[in-house]
C-alpha cells in the first residue's frame, strides 16, 4: 500500500539535526519512498494521504533495555547496583515463568510504542516469549539471548548453544532479530565470552554485554589479570564484530582507544547511570573518538521509565555538566543518539532516520501544546522535541507503515488488562 504523510515538519535523525518544513513523507510496501518538502513533492498518485498537524520523526531506537522488567519497577530503591542485583533482582527473576516474561514484555513493547519506541535491543530471559510479545504489539526488537552462570540454568555452554540455534530461527523481515547477550565479564567466565563472541562474528550477529557499569565491578578482574575489561576482553579476543557494550561509565583513554580501534558501540543508559549512582559516561569523548554510540532506558526496575524522548534531555543535560559547557551536546546530537546513531551503534541501517529505502518506522509527535512554541526557526521544533517533550506528546505510530499506536492508545493490545495482569504478578514475584 502507497502512503503519504503530511506534518507540520520531518525531523530527519541524522547528526546534522535535519528539520523539514512543511513536510511530506511517502510510504511504499513499508519502505520510505522520499523524505522532503511538499512544495518538491512527487505526484501523490493514488497514495492514501495521512494529513498530520504535529513533527514526524523516526521511530526511536531503544539501544539497551531489559523490558519485562517491569514486573519490578521501582524494587530495591537506593541500593547500589551488585546489592540491587543479587539482593533484590536475581531472586525474583529465579521464580519468573515464561508466560510472565511475555504477558510483561507485551505491556512494555506497548508501553515503548506508546513513547514512540519502535525497536528496542532486549536482553532477557525467555527470548522467544519476547519475540511473541513484540510480534503482538507490532514493534521490532533485538534481542540478545542471555547467557549467565546462574541457579536453575544450563550449563553456560549449552546456553550458547541454544542461543546461536535460535538465531536462526529469526524472520526475514526486519522485525525480529536474535543475537547473543553474555551478562558481563564479571559474571560470565572469560573462555565462554570469548566463545560467544566467535559465534557471534562467525553468524554476523549483534554481542551485547555490560561493560565498566560501576567503578568496582572489575576490580577482582584487574587484581587477577593486570588489565581493565576492555582490556581484558580484547586480550581474550571478545572485540571484533557487532559488538554493543551497555553502560561503558568507567572507562579511561586506553579503554577508548581500544573501543575505537575494534569498531565497539556504546550504549548510554544516562537514567539508569544516575539512578543507581553508577557514574557519568564520556560521552563527549566517545563521540570525538567516532565511537558509535546509541542511547538506552536499560530496564524499567533502573530507570524507572521507558522514554527514550526523555532520555534525550537527560543525556545533554549530563554532558553538558560534566563538559562544563553549553555545547558539550547539542540538541540535534542528543535526538540523533536516539534515532540514527542508535541505529547504527546496533548494526541496522535500515532503521533510525526518514531517509529514501529505510523501513517506515514513523512517530507523529503533536505539537498543539505550549512546550512547543515559540518557534523561530525550524530547528526551534528539534530544540523543543529535546528540551521540553517527552513520551506523553507522541500520538500516532507506524511500524512499517502499519499503525501500531493511534491517538495515544495501542492498535493491537488491550494495555489496561495487561497493566492489571503485570500488577498481579509483580505482587506473587515479590513474595515467592
Amino acid at each position: 500500500m502507497r502512503q503519504r504523510f503530511t506534518a507540520r515538519a520531518a525531523v530527519v535523525g541524522d547528526r546534522a539535526g535535519t528539520v523539514v518544513p512543511d513536510a511530506v513523507v511517502d510510504v511504499d510496501d513499508g519502505r520510505i519512498g522520499y523524505v522532503g518538502p511538499a512544495a518538491e513533492a512527487p505526484d501523490a498518485g493514488d497514495a492514501e494521504v495521512v494529513a498530520l498537524p504535529g513533527v514526524l520523526t523516526p521511530g526511536l531506537v531503544n539501544a539497551h533495555s531489559h523490558a519485562p522488567m517491569v514486573l519490578f519497577r521501582g524494587q530495591g530503591e537506593g541500593l547500589p547496583l551488585e546489592r540491587w542485583l543479587r539482593e533484590v533482582m536475581w531472586p525474583r527473576e529465579a521464580r519468573l515463568t515464561p508466560e510472565d516474561v511475555e504477558v510483561a514484555m507485551t505491556a512494555a513493547s506497548a508501553e515503548m510504542l506508546g513513547n514512540g519506541i519502535t525497536t528496542s535491543v532486549e536482553m532477557y530471559f525467555h527470548p522467544e516469549r519476547i519475540a511473541a510479545a513484540v510480534g503482538a504489539t507490532g514493534a521490532r526488537a533485538v534481542i540478545a539471548t542471555p547467557l549467565l552462570p546462574l541457579p536453575g540454568l544450563p550449563p553456560m555452554e549449552e546456553q550458547l548453544r541454544a542461543a546461536v540455534a535460535l538465531a536462526a530461527t529469526a524472520p526475514d523481515d526486519g522485525t525480529v532479530e536474535y543475537g547473543l547477550g553474555p551478562h558481563a565479564a564479571y559474571t560470565v567466565p572469560l573462555p565462554l565470552l570469548a566463545d560467544a563472541a566467535a559465534a557471534a562474528r562467525e553468524h554476523g550477529l549483534l554481542l551485547h554485554l555490560h561493560v565498566a557499569e560501576t567503578a568496582t565491578e572489575g576490580a577482582d578482574l584487574l587484581a587477577a589479570h593486570g588489565l581493565s575489561v576492555p582490556g581484558l576482553l580484547a586480550s581474550y579476543d571478545v572485540l571484533g564484530g557487532r559488538v554493543l557494550g551497555a553502560h561503558c561509565v568507567h572507562m579511561d583513554d586506553g579503554d577508548l582507544d581500544l573501543w575505537q580501534e575494534y569498531d565497539v558501540a556504546v550504549a548510554h543508559c544516562p537514567a539508569s547511570n544516575a539512578k543507581l549512582a553508577s557514574g557519568v559516561a564520556r560521552l563527549r569523548d566517545m563521540l570525538d573518538r567516532g565511537i558509535r554510540v546509541g542511547l538506552g532506558t536499560d530496564g524499567p526496575a533502573s530507570n524507572d521509565s521507558l522514554d527514550l524522548l526523555a532520555d534525550t534531555r537527560l543525556a545533554a543535560a549530563m554532558a553538558r555538566l560534566a563538559g562544563r559547557s553549553a555545547t558539550a551536546l547539542t540538541a540535534a546530537e542528543a535526538f540523533w543518539l536516539a534515532t540514527g546513531a542508535s541505529a547504527d551503534a546496533i548494526g541496522r541501517p535500515d532503521l533510525g532516520q526518514l531517509a529514501a529505502g529505510r523501513r517506515a518506522d514513523l512517530v507523529h509527535v503533536d505539537t498543539r501544546d505550549l512546550v512547543f512554541e515559540p518557534v523561530g526557526d525550524p530547528e526551534d521544533l528539534l530544540a523543543h522535541l529535546v528540551w521540553s517533550a517527552d513520551g506523553r506528546h507522541v500520538r500516532d505510530v507506524w511500524v512499517g507503515g502499519a499503525p501500531v499506536v493511534r491517538d495515544g492508545r495501542s492498535t493491537r493490545v488491550d494495555v489496561d488488562v495487561l497493566r492489571a495482569d503485570v500488577a498481579e504478578r509483580a505482587a506473587r514475584l515479590a513474595t515467592g
